[in-house]
Parts: structure tokens; sequence; C-alpha cells
């Protein structure tokens, strides 16, 4: 069955996704064609609680997944007959939510006789940049920043992948998130913050560049975070009044700075000439410019994909999924979520 497949001159994949609040589905041909992609947010219901709710993800997950597959199917002009492969994510992200979408994709296997691909959410970030990028191939260097990930990743081949750095603490995403609720921005913080920096002064405010004795590729968050924490006690204190779009900016400028100097360092010393982006961080729009602004100077490729393909969507799934297939990567009725799921190096 799945043999067979690889022969073919085109593959269709549906790629599931629900590690964490958004339940997803997508159809993908050749891993770089998106023919479909619903993405149904649970944002709104979580932002009451100022974060993610598992109980409550799962709930939704369950309530949604049938419709917004039955959709992906219908935009892509298809039947599950047409399609290929079944790839959906296993890990990492929130053990209820992930059992959701891979025990979704293993009855669709199993009744259809397909392949079944259960794909790491990391990989899942890397390849959506195959999505928007269509010529890009490996090797590259891929920094993938997300709510929960802050890794630097040199991708040998579509299933060779080198972790060089990785967070110590929180992740960039996680950061945003905590600072944005410090001050009164409220959940997700990532867009917020990215709004509000917009009419704010970098250099307003001097926080701290986070570094990790003798691990020069590794980021820390968390000094970050108490430093501006403790800068808005400080102004509360004194009955300061605290810009919070000068705040917003000289934090942005903090993370950024972190995240780009260790990025193109990598590249440099791995000899490779194009950089990538990847992860819902990846839309920040400071990032992107000091990203492309150094990348230019150093004369490398800057890639990112599109914002929609940045934050959790199918399609990345299915991209993923797609070059784990042709590399004999699936899987049988065994396939489990694994929550702390880490980056296999192949």
């Amino acid at each position: 069955m799945a043999e067979n497949l690889t022969d073919k001159k085109d593959i269709y994949v549906l790629g599931i996704e629900s590690s964490c609040d958004e339940t997803a589905a997508a159809v993908v041909k050749n891993g770089r064609e998106v023919l479909s992609n619903v993405i149904s947010s649970q944002i709104d219901i979580h932002t009451v609680y100022g974060g993610v709710v598992p109980e409550i993800a799962s709930r939704l997950h369950c309530e949604n997944i049938n419709g917004v597959i039955r959709l992906a199917l219908e935009n892509a002009g298809m039947g599950f007959e047409d399609v290929d492969v079944i790839a959906v994510t296993k890990g990492p992200g929130l053990v209820g939510a992930l059992l959701v979408g891979v025990s979704e994709a293993k009855a669709i296997a199993y009744a259809l006789n397909k392949p079944l691909v259960g794909v790491n959410h990391i990989r899942g970030h890397i390849a959506a940049n195959y999505i928007t990028h269509k010529d890009l191939e490996p090797p590259y260097v891929c920094l993938v920043v997300s709510g929960g990930h802050t890794h630097l990743i040199v991708v040998r081949d579509y299933g060779s992948f080198e972790l060089i750095g990785r967070t110590h603490d929180d992740a960039a995403g996680e950061t945003f998130d905590k600072v944005a609720r410090a001050v009164g921005l409220g959940y997700p913080g990532g867009p917020k913050i990215d709004k509000a920096a917009a009419g704010g002064d970098p250099k307003a405010m001097e926080f701290p560049r986070g570094e990790v004795k003798d691990h020069p590729y590794d980021f820390t968050f968390s000094g970050l975070k108490s430093a501006v924490l403790n800068h808005i006690n400080q102004m509360k204190m004194k009955g300061e009044t605290i810009r919070v779009e000068d705040l917003a900016a000289s934090f942005e400028a903090s993370v950024t700075d972190s995240l780009v100097s260790r990025t193109l360092r990598c590249a440099r010393e791995n000899g490779l000439n194009t950089v990538a982006m990847a992860g819902g961080v990846s839309a920040n729009s400071a990032l992107r410019k000091a990203m492309q602004d150094e990348c230019d100077k150093a004369g490398l490729r800057c890639l990112y994909p599109e914002p929609v393909y940045c934050t959790d969507n199918a399609a990345m799934i299915a991209s993923a999924g797609y070059y784990d297939f042709l590399s004999g990567r699936w899987d049988d009725e065994s396939l489990n979520a694994v929550p702390d799921l880490k980056l296999s190096a192949d």
C-alpha cells in the first residue's frame, strides 16, 4: 500500500493538527501546494481565562474536528478516497488535545486502509517554509519560536535535524504572554505586544540580553521577564505612569537581539547561506525586520512563512508528513500522543 504510493507522481496528504488550541485540517499536494487549510481557533474562549485551559481545549477539539476535516476536504474538492496519506501531530503538545487528533487520524487511516504518519509538531513548523518558499531545499538554519518552544536547528536534509540551541527556561512566546499580561494587554501576548511596540521607543528602557554560560547558542528569557516585572513594580511603587508602548518596544528589542544574534552566528559557523524562521513568534514584525536586516548585511537569504502558516495549522503538518512518508517514516495503529516529544536527529 504505502510502498506503491511512493511511485505516484502526485501524493495528496490530509493533515490534522490539535496540539493546543487550534483544531485544524488541510489537504496538501506533494508537500508544497496547499489545496485547503481550515483552522478553528479557540482564542476567544481561552482569552477569558488569560491562557489555554487544557480540558476546555480537548473538549472543543472533540466538538470541532469532524466538521473541520469535512470542510478541508470540501474546500480541496476531494473526498476521503482521493487522499493518499493521513498525517497528524503526535507531539509535543497538550496530551488531551493531541489524543483527539491522533485518535481521529488512526480511525480514518484504518477505515480507508491509508498510510498513517505521526508528525513532530516542531518539524511541522519548519516545513511551513516549504509551503511559502517552494524553491527552499536543505541545508539551512531554522529558528523555531513559539509559545512553547525556542529552538535553533540546522536542517541537514528533509528528515535530518540537528538541535543547535534551545531555551533553558521560558520559551520566547511564553515570555511575550507573561509580559503582556503584566502590563494589562491581555492574551494572546504576541500580537498585542507587537502592536503596542510599533508606537514605542525600543531604547527607552535597557533590559538584559540573557546568555547561558558555556552554551553560546542557547537562550534564556527568565532574567528578562523578571527585569520587566521588576521595572513595572518599581514604577507602580513610585506612582509613575508606565508608557506601555515604550516598555513593549524595549522588551521586544531584547528578545529580538537574543534571537537574531544567535541565529546569524549559527549560520556563519555552519557555513550556511539560508536562514529560516518558523512558529508563532516568527510573525512578529520587529523580529522579521531585524532578521532580514542582519541577513542582508551578511549576504544571507532570510525566509519565513506567511502569517497563517506561522501559528498552528494543519498544512504544515501535511507538508512535514509528506517528507516523513517519502523517507519511510509511517506508523501503525499503535501510534500514540507524546506530549513531551523531542526533536530527533533523523
